[in-house]
């Protein structure tokens, strides 16, 4: 589902210049939940935005679901983000001015086939995996932290991606509300979605399938 070679980052500035990545190979299997795990500043993040397509390498390859993404124009890679990915972050990047189904409806704006009727049963039924049925009409502000995790991540479903990239999704939980955000990916992730997370708890990681440990832009264990 995931294919990395020799992938590499530089972030250059007048005086210094940084590998983010230095020549990562990584694989993940379809289906496959994994965690990424190391010290600030070893490149998680970085690994993570290649993987979304956020940033461009500076060197290697990205392939997903059997597609070399590495070279796909601005538009293509829009796109292909698009249909294929789903994004859950630590600061839950909800939008204040909307309204919990209004917020998990947005990636859909972008797809021309997908109707307004039909936007509106979806997210529906994101809301309704993520148990927040009874919150549709309320807003960010209104809800705890926990319940605004679970409309971020039913922002991630709505468009039924095939990977999940998730950033410190309970950084900013406590332990109860951690744990049952991890329940929910666990069934998420039962369902066939293919998910890479990124943490800082050791707790956490060890419920995914794998654990992956960066140092200074490298591998340490796969």
């Amino acid at each position: 589902m995931i294919q990395l070679k020799n992938l590499t980052k530089i972030f250059q500035t007048k005086e210094i210049e940084t590998a983010a990545l230095d020549g990562v190979n990584l694989h993940v299997a379809k289906g496959e939940f994994i965690s990424v795990m190391g010290p600030s500043g070893c490149g998680k993040s970085t690994l993570l935005n290649m993987i979304g397509l956020l940033d461009k390498p500076t060197g290697g390859t990205i392939e997903l679901n059997g597609a070399e993404v590495s070279g796909m124009t601005d538009r293509q890679t829009a796109g292909f983000r698009n249909r294929t990915l789903g994004f859950i972050f630590q600061s839950f990047h909800l939008i204040p001015a909307l309204n919990v189904t209004d917020n998990v409806e947005l990636p859909l704006l972008y797809r021309k086939n997908v109707s307004a009727k039909e936007r509106r049963r979806r997210a529906l039924e994101a809301l309704e995996k993520v148990e927040l049925s009874h919150r549709l009409k309320h807003f960010p502000s209104q809800l705890s932290g926990g319940q605004c995790q679970r409309v971020a991540i039913a922002r991630a479903l709505v468009g039924n991606p095939e990977i999940i990239l998730a950033d410190e999704p309970t950084g900013n939980l406590d332990s109860k509300m951690g744990g049952e955000i991890m329940a929910l990916l666990t069934a998420i992730n039962r369902e066939g979605a293919t998910i890479v997370m990124v943490t800082h708890d050791e707790r956490i990681a060890e419920q995914t399938h794998r654990i992956v440990r960066m140092l200074d832009g490298k591998l340490q264990a796969v």
